[in-house]
């Protein structure tokens, strides 16, 4: 079988079939997620490939009221998840980033919304919002907290890295390169500039996230715009 043989491919880039754990880096960039009679939310066009009965059914992270309007309004989708419950594997993925595996024991973590690729259905998801119009004109106004039991698998553009956040020592952020964050911090938003100002391309660099307290933060080497006022 030469190198470059179609069997050789195959066998290179095959999934692994030894390894099934609930939540299972397949690849760097690809999470398999092994269902038994279960239940696990997805990122809404996260799936490339499922083996077995799997069923799926769309739902909305936010529904209804000002979180609804705003999600129309400012990003024209908002958070949303996808259910697939049944008995088999599937594999999801978002566009080529890294996939991170937490799994909270009892514990709470605020993701931007754009980066949680899939979570347990024991964890309990709820929208957090900046109360800032920098947040706003930055595209992260929608975060959501994940608190309880189980696992739950993020993604990155590249390699993250996590921020200390120290009594005394508060970190600052890119919003756009701000991926997560311990649940008991509550960022502040700060800026220098005018509103008309921020209604250009609000980069980073004119406003930033602060963390204060105890906790981390979790950045990294991308800035990734959701929205930008035209």
């Amino acid at each position: 079988m030469g190198e470059y043989s179609l069997a050789s491919f195959v066998e290179k880039t095959r999934q692994n079939e030894k390894e099934h754990d609930y939540f299972e880096l397949e690849k760097p960039q690809m999470l398999e997620i092994n269902l038994n009679n279960q239940a696990v939310w997805t990122k809404n066009g996260s799936m490339v490939g499922y083996v077995g009965n799997i069923k799926f059914e769309r739902e909305g992270m936010l529904s209804g009221g000002l979180g609804n309007l705003l999600k129309k309004t400012l990003t024209g989708e908002g958070a949303k998840l996808m259910k697939a419950s049944g008995t088999g594997r599937l594999y999801v993925a978002d566009s080529g980033k890294k996939v991170q595996i937490l799994q909270l024991q009892n514990e709470s973590i605020c993701v931007n919304g754009n980066d949680i690729l899939a979570h347990d259905q024991s964890v309990k998801n709820e929208i957090t919002m900046l109360k800032s119009i920098a947040g706003m004109m930055s595209g992260g106004l929608f975060q959501v907290r994940l608190t309880g039991t189980g696992h739950v698998a993020i993604t990155t553009h590249g390699d993250p890295l996590t921020l200390l956040v120290k009594p005394g020592e508060p970190v600052f952020t890119d919003p756009n390169a701000t991926v997560a964050w311990a649940g008991n911090l509550k960022p502040e938003l700060k800026t220098n500039v005018s509103f008309k100002s921020l209604l250009g391309r609000g980069s980073g660099e004119e406003f930033q996230m602060m963390f204060q307290g105890e906790g981390w933060v979790l950045i990294q080497p991308y800035e990734e715009v959701y929205f930008q006022q035209k």
